[in-house]
């Protein structure tokens, strides 16, 4: 009977996947049948295949993905595409130039207030100071109500994000564009390194971009890269579930004059009361809106 191992997923394309083992060693694995529910970040029971000894044959079947403490995932009306599990935190990269999508950035919020995990905005390129000062006005809306935003560039220095990793699973989401691969070689000289030997790993060279790639920073704190993403869909969530993603919303819930208020445009809404008053982010209410309007 096959030795049963556990490891942790840290790069994966298609069914393919490269999971790093107790002992530090890792194993390229696939999983049985067409359809995969594996992710990064996912710790797994692994069944070896081939000649373990002779490190050359040796494969893992994935057999089981251990019970998950979150799952970071975005979905449309069709499809679910699963992006990292077991992570802490959600770390947000939006840039100076170009400009970023603030409804993109709402959502990935939402999903992480979901899954009750911690969010961290970076807004990277902030060396160009016209362009950072006019998105630091974007993101005053979010310090308001007690989003943390960490200015930076990341072509400079890193520095101030490092203690902010500290002890944490984190994933970097974000839109192409933003610099996340320069702060990921800037916080990890050697990520390229890294990088073609996972692809040399799991042969495939000709695909340079994988899923998701977990890089180890110590012995307590690992980080997620994700390729860029142009749209985060929140179709999974239920309505009650988004609203709860506005965490500003909150001193607001049920006090709407209709229990099953939309905010759109009911007499005696809460929020769009709080809107026009200027207690919350109008900005902010819309981009509910928009996303609720599935």
């Amino acid at each position: 009977m096959s030795e049963v191992l556990h490891g942790q997923v840290v790069a994966a394309f298609g069914r393919q996947y490269l999971a790093r083992l107790a002992d530090g060693s890792e194993l390229a694995c696939l999983t049985r049948g067409k359809k995969s529910e594996v992710v990064c970040g996912d710790r797994v029971e692994i069944k070896i295949t081939g000649d373990a000894s002779a490190n050359s044959d040796a494969q893992g079947v994935i057999e089981r993905i251990e019970p998950r403490r979150s799952l970071l995932h975005r979905s449309d009306a069709f499809r679910e595409k699963l992006i990292a599990a077991n992570v802490t935190q959600v770390i947000v990269v939006v840039a100076a130039e170009p400009s970023f999508d603030d409804g993109l950035m709402a959502r990935c919020l939402v999903a992480a207030q979901d899954q009750g995990l911690e969010a961290l905005i970076v807004l990277n390129k902030c060396d160009l100071s016209d362009a950072a000062a006019a998105a630091r006005k974007r993101l005053k809306p979010y310090r308001a109500i007690g989003y943390r935003v960490l200015e930076l560039s990341a072509r400079q220095d890193v520095s101030q994000l490092r203690p902010l990793l500290q002890d944490h699973t984190s994933v970097l989401v974000g839109q192409s564009g933003m610099g996340k691969s320069t702060l990921i070689n800037a916080l990890l000289p050697d990520a390229q390194a890294a990088t073609r030997e996972i692809s040399a790993a799991l042969d495939s060279g000709k695909h340079t971009t994988t899923h998701a790639r977990l890089y180890r920073l110590d012995d307590s704190s690992c980080l997620i890269d994700c390729p860029g993403v142009q749209a985060f869909g929140l179709h999974h969530l239920s309505f009650g579930g988004i609203e709860e993603g506005f965490v500003e919303f909150a001193k607001y819930r049920g006090q709407c004059r209709f229990y099953d208020c939309r905010h759109l445009h009911e007499p005696g809404c809460a929020l769009r009361n709080a809107a026009n008053a200027g207690e919350i982010d109008a900005r902010r209410l819309e981009l509910f809106q928009q996303i609720t309007a599935k």
